[in-house]
């Protein structure tokens, strides 16, 4: 597959990419090498996961990273629970403590996290390591073994080898700075907000009956929304959200109803500070320069 043939099946998909994107994940897919996407919230960094999990008919598997992840979380623990259960009824049985040791710590009592799911796949999945830069340095560390080796080891089991090597994407909103050995790792690319001609081509794919002229103004507001000194700018989710709210409420022209159009703008702007930063006047000046 080339990279041409790959950014038409993401637009197949309903994924539409930019060149540098696409070349981005199709490198990352013939080198064998993990994807590192960087980005403001809200360009579509995790639906590119999404959409390529899509497109190769494969597993879609996340770690949703956070501040003290660790190990068990994504990686693997011992159902405790299910052992002392089981040591109570060996022992109960009469069995050795060396025969409990060895029962207790199986693959019976094994719980798979994320990391360890995806490398004992039989089909390639796609691995989502969502928001890595939420994470804390000292598990980004941790991760760099995984991803290096694609194996895990578990002291009581030994070494386990990826049955097949996932397709890794990770997304990262600039939370905190990533170490130099991460970068060095993956493949990159920083993720946009897409331009006008591309933000029409993504509505017009995911919502397919809307009026053109209400599409063109649609886009000319968020896109001029954006450059407002906003908290929180919209991204291409809530482009979408508030496209299906307005055609949902019979809004053909957004010029038409400022009191309608002012409401509908709980689907753009989302805190409190935002919503006071766009008063009816400012979104009826922005619906102006859209139309």
């Amino acid at each position: 597959m080339t990279w041409i043939d790959l950014k038409s099946d993401l637009a197949a998909a309903g994924y539409i990419a930019s060149d540098d994107l696409t070349m981005a994940l199709h490198l990352s897919m013939a080198l064998g090498r993990p994807l590192l996407l960087e980005g403001a919230a809200g360009v579509g960094k995790t639906q590119v996961a999404k959409t390529l999990a899509e497109i190769k008919n494969t597993n879609l598997i996340r770690l949703q990273c956070y501040e003290g992840l660790d190990a068990a979380s994504a990686i693997y623990e011992w159902n405790y629970q299910r052992q002392l259960l089981s040591i109570r009824a060996a022992t109960d049985q009469g069995v050795s403590s060396d025969d409990i040791e060895e029962r207790i710590f199986s693959e019976k009592f094994l719980l798979s996290r994320p990391l360890l799911e995806a490398i004992r796949q039989v089909e390639p999945p796609v691995l989502l390591i969502d928001e890595i830069d939420r994470a804390d340095e000292e598990f980004e560390a941790y991760l760099l073994e995984v991803l290096s080796d694609f194996q895990i080891s578990i002291p009581e089991l030994g070494t386990i080898e990826a049955t097949s090597r996932p397709f890794v994407v990770l997304t990262a909103n600039g939370t905190r700075d990533l170490s130099d050995a991460l970068r060095r790792r993956c493949v990159y690319s920083f993720v946009e907000y897409p331009d006008r001609r591309t933000e029409l081509a993504i509505l017009d794919k995911r919502c397919p009956g809307l009026n053109a002229r209400l599409a063109e103004q649609i886009v000319g507001f968020v896109q001029a929304l954006r450059k407002e000194d906003l908290e929180k700018k919209p991204g291409v989710a809530e482009l979408l959200d508030w496209a299906a709210a307005l055609a949902g409420l019979g809004v053909n022209d957004l010029a038409q109803d400022p009191v309608t159009l002012q409401a509908s703008l709980v689907c753009l702007l989302k805190t409190q500070g935002d919503r006071a930063a766009i008063p009816t006047e400012v979104a009826q000046r922005l619906a102006g320069k859209a139309a």
